[in-house]
């Protein structure tokens, strides 16, 4: 086994929550929905019922029925359900992050496996998915090197492990973007001229140009967002919602120019590595990389959220750690 090997980057300051980041107490008080012995909603869809799905640790695809609050498991994966996304009919998409990509049945229960290795690899670390009209779906692959239960290993290795992949309609894979520092969250454009992928460990979301001259090129997006981003989904009006799993960390980022450094830190125990921070944060983007808003729950009550999806005037939101989804009366525009 080759010595663990550790990347150089050094971040740009952290932006001060001020000016489009302000400070703010919108994400507070938020309704929750207990997940009924489940622990870690990761991400939300909401169906065309007004129903909502999330899957737990224990690989249960969870639905929701906001009016009655009463909550059914509609199937088990067996593996780490992450990102959810509705297809094209009445199924759903899951990205398992132990099992690959997964079509969920709601109705029967049925799972059906779609992609579960790339070019003669197993995906190692599938995390989350956005689909397009004609039902090519568009997946991250978080690292080729761990799985979900060492994520914090590779944002300690920093080394750019993340891909991105398209899978089509009649089952064709592929590659549309590699070297990506932790893919995590993936949007579609309205128009579907270009894909966003969040780069977790680079506090940044890049694009992939799907259409038109730049076809095919990898850029920034947004820069510099002032947290890890996680997933994100696309907004009624178009924009784009990212999910904020914690604040930058400025021992972390003290550390990330340093290899040998990070390389003693990893050595220590968990407990004593670089923690995420109790805080709730949501960043919602328009199609120009402006920061439309940022809502804030700086004491964390709802803390780690990692999934983000807005929906008749109000905020569903998923957490890696939390026992319920929660729901936040958007404010006015």
């Amino acid at each position: 086994m080759s010595p663990r090997a550790f990347g150089r980057w050094t971040p740009q300051p952290a932006p001060s929550l001020s000016g489009p980041f302000a400070v703010n107490h919108a994400l507070a008080g938020a309704t929750r929905f207990p997940t009924e012995g489940g622990v870690g909603p990761e991400d939300v869809v909401v169906d065309r019922a007004g129903r909502v799905l999330a899957g737990v640790e224990g690989g249960e695809l969870l639905r929701f029925d906001p009016g009655a609050r009463a909550v059914e498991v509609v199937a088990r994966t067996g593996g780490r359900p992450l990102g959810v996304e509705l297809y094209v009919d009445e199924r759903v998409v899951v990205c398992d992050a132990r099992r690959g990509l997964l079509l969920v049945d709601p109705a029967r229960g049925r799972v059906e496996p779609l992609v579960t290795e790339v070019e003669g690899r197993p995906l190692r670390f599938t995390n989350n998915a956005a689909v397009a009209r004609d039902g090519t779906i568009y997946f991250t692959d978080s690292s080729t090197e761990y799985g979900i239960d060492a994520y914090r290993e590779d944002l300690l290795d920093h080394l750019p492990r993340g891909r991105l992949f398209a899978r089509a309609p009649r089952g064709e894979v592929t590659r549309i973007a590699e070297g990506l520092q932790f893919a995590n969250g993936v949007a579609l454009a309205p128009d579907e001229s270009f894909v966003l992928v969040a780069e977790t460990g680079r506090y940044r979301v890049s694009r992939v140009w799907l259409s038109g001259p730049r076809a095919g090129r990898l850029e920034p997006f947004f820069d510099n967002l002032p947290g890890f981003p996680d997933n994100m989904s696309t907004g009624p009006r178009g924009t784009f919602w990212i999910a904020i799993v914690s604040p930058r960390s400025p021992l972390l980022d003290r550390l990330l120019p340093h290899p040998r450094a990070r390389a003693l830190v990893a050595a220590l125990p968990a407990a004593l590595q670089p923690q995420p921070r109790p805080y709730g944060m949501v960043v919602e983007l328009d199609s120009d990389a402006r920061v439309r808003r940022c809502l804030h729950d700086p004491d964390g009550g709802y803390a780690e959220i990692t999934g983000v999806r807005e929906h008749d005037g109000a905020l569903w939101l998923g957490s890696l750690v939390e026992p319920a989804i929660a729901r936040v009366r958007l404010p006015d525009a």
